[in-house]
């Protein structure tokens, strides 16, 4: 699919190649569209040989014998702007067709995604408020500014949205046809810390990165998604409902807590096994330090959800180093998993850390999937795509049950 970005004339237009890179990783044909003045602060040359494209900005070109904003509005799935700057929000919102990217966007029926760059007194003056609100009547996707140090010299709104920020509601826009709609999503992610004392604690390597994937995936499906994390580097999409805990037992007791909401569950929380029979309040000094620390089992959650499992469809995650297949096959039957990811720690020298992983995926009626190392992002859709599947054959299953049971008569 093409994207048109149209990049407008401020300041935050040296983020435009970094979100054009964001979005071919996700598989989109970039075409860049730039006004005058964007071309002060973005070299068109810049974009073109990042996008393979050839920047369109001058209204009177003759590109081709088609007229060219209609030709690129009907080839196109989504115009996102980015940075858009008050004046073109202005031109938007008025139906004011003087330049190129104006006129495009009065010629196009297809999502639009801006996000907005100015001043921060710019941002909250009452003709930009007024041509944000008609422009998100007419359905248009804003993209709100951040906080932050402004090239003004002044702090506060109107920096432009991280890239990524920007590429996630792009992904969002896309995703009209969601399959997950109406579906509630539990995940859980990251680590877990049992504490030792003040300072000292047991913890393993997890980063979160998996299940965080797998939560925003959820999400650009169209689920509602609750996101269980233990201490992890990272940030949650926007509109996901986070709940941060630290120890296994906070885990557990979140996850309890929206077990019976939800319709799938995805376990990939790397869950410390044992923690401190007792942590001490303070800092041990060194030289009062035990030996020997004892140890307790955490809660099994995912064994306990097993037992209170009725309708939901439950996921479970093995990190092994070695047997991968013989010990993700032993965890999907003792914990009474629908289906489990089998994780090879070991094709990795970073572990957990990395951002890819070689998976296997077993489900309860024995099948069983191999992929070779793949992104995390890319793992979560594929991990998606076999949940909806297993689903849709449970379903189907239940409603031919239910045809086949004799009807009782009095």
């Amino acid at each position: 699919m093409r994207i048109i970005l149209g990049v407008s004339g401020c300041i935050g237009a040296y983020k435009a190649p970094i979100i054009l890179r964001l979005l071919q990783r996700e598989g989109f044909e970039i075409l860049p569209v730039m006004t005058r003045h964007a071309m002060q602060f973005v070299t068109p040359l810049t974009l073109e040989k990042l996008s393979g494209n050839k920047v369109i900005s001058d209204l009177f070109s003759d590109h081709t014998v088609e007229i060219e904003h209609i030709a690129l509005a009907r080839k196109s799935g989504l115009l996102l702007i980015a940075p858009a700057t008050a004046n073109i929000l202005g031109k938007f919102a008025h139906g004011i067709a003087d330049d190129f990217l104006s006129t495009l966007y009065l010629s196009i029926v297809i999502p639009v995604v801006i996000a907005p760059a100015m001043n921060v007194e710019m941002w909250h003056h009452p003709a930009t408020r007024e041509n944000l609100r008609i422009l998100r009547e007419r359905g248009v996707v804003i993209v709100e500014p951040d906080s932050g140090y402004l090239a003004c010299g002044e702090e506060g709104e109107g920096r432009l949205a991280e890239p990524e920020r920007i590429s996630e509601a792009v992904l969002n826009t896309l995703r009209r046809e969601k399959s997950l709609m109406g579906k509630r999503v539990l995940v859980t992610a990251g680590p877990t810390v049992e504490d030792i004392d003040l300072v000292r604690f047991i913890s393993n390597r997890s980063s979160g990165k998996m299940g965080y994937a797998i939560a925003r995936e959820a999400q650009l499906r169209g689920a509602q998604v609750a996101l269980i994390s233990g201490p992890a580097q990272l940030e949650p999409p926007e509109g996901i409902d986070l709940v941060s805990v630290r120890s296994a037992r906070e885990m557990a007791q979140a996850v309890f807590e929206r077990f019976g909401d939800a319709d799938v569950v995805v376990m990939a929380a790397a869950v410390s096994d044992f923690a401190p029979i007792e942590a001490s309040s303070q800092k041990i000094k060194k030289e009062e330090a035990k030996s020997v620390i004892h140890l307790q089992k955490t809660p099994d959650i995912l064994k306990e959800l097993a037992r209170k499992k009725q309708w939901q469809f439950l996921v479970g995650f093995a990190a092994e180093s070695d047997a991968l297949r013989e010990n993700a096959r032993k965890k999907l039957q003792e914990k009474g998993l629908d289906l489990v990811v089998g994780n090879d720690i070991s094709r990795s020298d970073r572990g957990f850390q990395a951002d890819f992983n070689q998976v296997i995926m077993i489900g309860r009626d024995g099948n069983e999937e191999e992929f070779p190392r793949l992104p995390k992002r890319e793992v979560a859709r594929i991990l998606w795509d076999r949940i909806e599947t297993r689903c849709a054959r449970r379903a189907l299953r239940e409603k031919n049950k239910e045809t086949k049971e004799p009807k009782l008569t009095t």
